[in-house]
């Protein structure tokens, strides 16, 4: 791991006694609450239902994908496909496919693995990690095609990934299934291979390489996981392979649909309390907060600064993501592991996304600037306008300042749940 000390920072700024930390409160953005209630017997059923003559998998060594993308009950999930093909005679195992997440090695990728409860003692198969491919063919415009050698080598994939909007592309294929076949099964030298294109061509090359994949590789079937607004599971569907890009797409306007948006659209600072790679590839998703290293996402919403106090642990110090930040703190930027967040922006060619944005000794500084730098704001107490947020998958309990209140008071989709209140900050002027 890579870290940098940072220097102490004194700065003077000019017209600084205009600018107060507004009063907060709480509210409750209302979303649609549908979500699975029992998942090991949905996906058993899905798995019973969908998938033809479970005899044509007994004996067969069957290699189940995981991703770097925070799925609530992940282990669950898996753990429920494994006994359900243990059941049908099948030897599976577990591979890591992320691309060049985990700092692109073996060990960081399995370590991803074991933070979210996914080891071989609670899967009871092997996980086995490594970043060797092998080429199973090429697109047109030369760009190989990888697949994990473990992969390659097994007798069935099953694709199984979350299905969401992607952070830095439009597309009839995003974030899912298909992107699990092009990238996160491709390790980091095919991550790094079809990145080199850049994320104005993925829309179109992600079929492609999918195409190639289906044609090439051993992959059995898909499980397409959806999430609602409130970071529950609203959707699973395990398809047939025939059947995996058609459900990919029709997954991913679902999964548009449940997006958490804010209902406002002004905020003149926004402070997120945790970015990580676990939360959306950005750190935050600009599918809710507009900010990302691509274009086509500031039109989401207004906000003038965006405020991020630290990264959470199970993105294991990558910071990607920061860099859409104006402002964070000095604590934040000790704790980034420069190495591994850089290896990734360099695989993703967005090199903005290693950037580090202005910091502050603390929170309280460092939110007084971010306040101050807004321009045509009104820094009084009851004027400006601050949301805090935990992360982007925590969008239903937040705080904003108690200037919004006319604005939310009669709005059907939010409870106004506390009365104004000073935010608090502890003696070394961090927020508590």
């Amino acid at each position: 791991m890579q870290f940098i000390e940072f220097p102490k920072m004194n700065l003077k700024v000019e017209g600084m006694e205009q600018v107060h930390i507004p009063r907060m409160m709480k509210i409750r953005q209302i979303y649609d609450k549908t979500k699975i209630e029992d998942i090991p017997g949905w996906i058993t059923s899905q798995m019973e239902q969908n998938l033809k003559d479970p005899s044509q998998y007994r004996g067969k060594r069957l290699c189940i994908t995981a991703g770097s993308r925070g799925i609530p009950h992940l282990d669950v999930i898996i753990r429920t496909i494994v006994d359900k093909l243990k059941s049908w005679g099948a030897e599976p195992f577990i591979i890591p496919a992320m691309g060049s997440h985990g700092g692109g090695t073996a060990e960081g990728q399995a370590e991803m693995l074991a933070g979210f409860n996914i080891t071989e003692e609670t899967m009871g198969v092997p996980i086995l990690s490594s970043m060797e491919v092998v080429q199973i063919g090429g697109l047109a415009d030369g760009t190989p095609v990888y697949c994990d050698k473990y992969a390659a080598e097994s007798d069935g994939i099953i694709v199984l990934n979350k299905v969401k909007p992607h952070t830095d592309f439009r597309g009839k294929h995003e974030s899912g299934m298909a992107k699990m076949m092009a990238i996160g099964l491709a390790k980091h030298k095919g991550a790094s291979m079809f990145h080199m294109k850049g994320f104005p061509t993925f829309a179109e090359r992600i079929p492609q390489v999918c195409d190639v994949f289906l044609a090439n590789a051993p992959v059995a079937f898909g499980v397409g996981i959806v999430q609602n607004a409130y970071d529950e599971i609203s959707e699973i569907e395990v398809m047939e392979k025939e059947h995996l890009l058609e459900k990919d797409a029709e997954l991913l306007e679902i999964a548009k649909s449940k997006v958490p948006t804010f209902k406002f659209p002004k905020i003149d600072v926004l402070v997120i309390d945790e970015i990580g790679k676990n939360v959306s590839g950005n750190g935050h998703d600009p599918n809710i907060t507009g900010r990302s290293n691509s274009d086509g996402f500031r039109d989401v919403i207004d906000i003038q600064k965006v405020f991020v106090r630290g990264l959470n642990k199970e993105t294991h110090h990558n910071a990607c993501g920061l860099g859409t930040a104006d402002i964070t703190t000095r604590r934040c930027l000790n704790s980034v592991d420069f190495e591994a967040t850089w290896v990734n922006v360099i695989t993703s060619t967005r090199l903005m996304g290693g950037v580090i944005p202005i910091y502050m000794e603390n929170d309280r500084e460092a939110l007084l600037i971010a306040i101050r730098t807004c321009t045509g704001a009104d820094f009084s107490f009851d004027k400006v306008k601050v949301v805090r947020i935990k992360d982007t998958l925590h969008m239903d309990e937040i705080e904003v300042s108690e200037s919004y209140y006319e604005e939310l008071k009669d709005n059907p989709e939010v409870e106004i749940i506390s009365e104004p209140y000073d935010m608090e900050f502890d003696k070394e002027g961090f927020m508590i």
